[in-house]
């Protein structure tokens, strides 16, 4: 009790983190995350805490490392919250995870952050760099972090691969799409080869903001959180649908 005789929270939740206290922890790893992520989260069942007798949530240590495995679970593999929530119940249940494809982390059963270097063979991946969309990137910035020359990044712009802000920055993305183009010509893929990808991927955005756009518009504290969720898992099915189309498509021409 405080000396006026209300409660002392503090002393009430001694045992466990507030989830102000678990979102200071993680915004050094992941600057996007907010408290509205983090109850949607809990909504989800990803991560359930406890309750002190006066309601407030007490997350514990395995709480938080709980809710970094699924953020890196998204930002770096692209996963949908059912994939992972999967990946969590198996562990939780202590059954070895069904098989998985290349590009899906194994999630043993102590849970262990998905930041580990270089597991991508040396590409790109989006925990490569911070998401903060207000990091600006002159094209000297683009050159020396993306390892191209001018004149590869003016065959990316003239294909649409890569396109400044209208202040004439690029952001941290255009590191990421420029790296891989990069190591796509290794394979004698040139930029020119690529711009159906650039066409696809208009269409995509074009699709998606018909249904995402709805739920941003909602007035409710939560409704940025629930945006940004349905943007990372139609983004990931559709990572995992093409993915699928271009290996039936190679099975089918080769005979594989």
């Amino acid at each position: 009790m405080t000396a006026a005789g209300r409660p002392d929270r503090d002393a009430s939740q001694r045992d466990g983190l507030s989830i102000g206290a678990v979102l200071a922890q993680l915004r050094g790893d992941f600057p996007d995350v907010t408290i509205s992520k983090i109850r949607f989260l809990e909504a989800e069942g990803l991560v359930q805490p406890g309750r002190t007798p006066s309601g407030y949530r007490q997350f514990a240590p395995a709480d938080v490392e709980r809710l970094r495995f699924v953020l890196s679970a998204q930002r770096d593999h692209y996963l949908p919250l059912k994939v992972i929530k999967e990946q969590l119940d198996a562990a939780d249940q202590g059954a070895a995870p069904a098989e998985h494809s290349a590009a899906m982390p194994r999630l043993p059963r102590k849970l262990v952050s998905l930041d580990a270097p270089g597991e991508n063979g040396g590409l790109p991946s989006p925990g490569d760099f911070e998401t903060d969309r207000e990091i600006r990137l002159t094209e000297e910035d683009l050159l020396r972090q993306a390892g191209i020359d001018a004149a590869t990044l003016a065959e990316l712009r003239q294909y649409g691969l890569v396109r400044p802000g209208a202040a004439g920055f690029f952001d941290p993305d255009a590191v990421l799409v420029a790296k891989t183009v990069k190591a796509m010509t290794e394979f004698g893929i040139e930029p020119r080869h690529l711009r159906a990808f650039r066409a696809a991927a208009d269409r995509e955005v074009g699709l998606l903001e018909q249904i995402v756009t709805p739920v941003y518009r909602h007035r409710d504290e939560d409704a940025q959180a629930r945006g940004d969720e349905v943007v990372r898992e139609l983004a990931a099915l559709t990572v995992a649908l093409h993915t699928l189309l271009v290996k039936a498509g190679i099975r089918a021409v080769t005979g594989g």
